[in-house]
């Protein structure tokens, strides 16, 4: 069953000889249970991809369906109902709230959706990534690793149709990167979570079962191992 698909999906910033084409025309698409990354250089497109993706930029032409549903056909704000509760983003920086504990940050999809958190899906949580001694640790006494897992547990906790993932390790040492890598694994095969996550390092991209290269905001090879 298809999750996502892109179609003719462009980005240009600036106007006549100033104009930068950021993304060009890229199409894909990505089954349920996939774990894909999108692999590329630095300025090759891959973060505006990810961000038209996850709805928080808009293309200059082309569209984004996710579970089926166009995107930006939506209104801002069922857009961003839809977001909180169907797409799990994680990025570099971790973004948690500083005087909420882990347990809180994790929980903050569904108490913004005034939702009753499920303890016994927060305590699955805490056991996958590692954090039941740390569950009522604020983010200051925690390691960058350990930082990042709650970031990863926020995007999970609403069980979102996608994972999108913006270089997750980027801000970490080669220990943890590879202990947040073999997480990612592990909630793809054992629990089947889609997942996109867009790397520099092909290290980080051979863990996954499809790479998508992309350069100058084009898709040049798309390889399932």
């Amino acid at each position: 069953m298809e999750v996502l698909r892109t179609e003719e999906l462009t980005k240009e910033y600036g106007y006549g000889e100033n104009k930068v084409i950021a993304l060009n025309r890229v199409s894909f698409s990505v089954e349920k249970g996939e774990f894909v990354t999108i692999l590329g250089p630095s300025g090759s497109g891959k973060s505006t991809l990810l961000h038209l993706i996850g709805g928080v930029d808009k293309p200059t032409q082309g569209q984004v369906f996710i579970g089926g549903h166009s995107i930006y056909k939506m209104k801002n704000h069922d857009l961003t109902i839809f977001r909180r509760r169907e797409i799990g983003q994680i990025y570099q920086f971790y973004n948690l709230i500083p005087v909420l504990d882990v347990k809180e940050n994790i929980s903050l999809p569904l108490l913004l959706d005034h939702k009753k958190v499920d303890r016994g899906r927060l305590q699955e949580l805490l056991e996958i990534l590692g954090l039941e001694e740390r569950a009522d640790h604020l983010p200051n006494e925690l390691s960058g690793g350990q930082q990042q897992r709650v970031a990863i547990g926020r995007a999970l906790i609403s069980q979102p149709k996608l994972i999108l993932a913006d270089e997750p390790t980027g801000n970490l040492d080669q220990k943890n990167s590879l202990e947040i890598i073999k997480l990612f694994r592990e909630l793809n095969e054992a629990y089947g979570q889609t997942i996109l996550l867009i790397t520099h390092d092909k290290k980080i991209a051979n863990n996954s079962k499809r790479i998508i290269y992309i350069e100058d905001g084009r898709i040049i090879k798309d390889i399932k191992r």
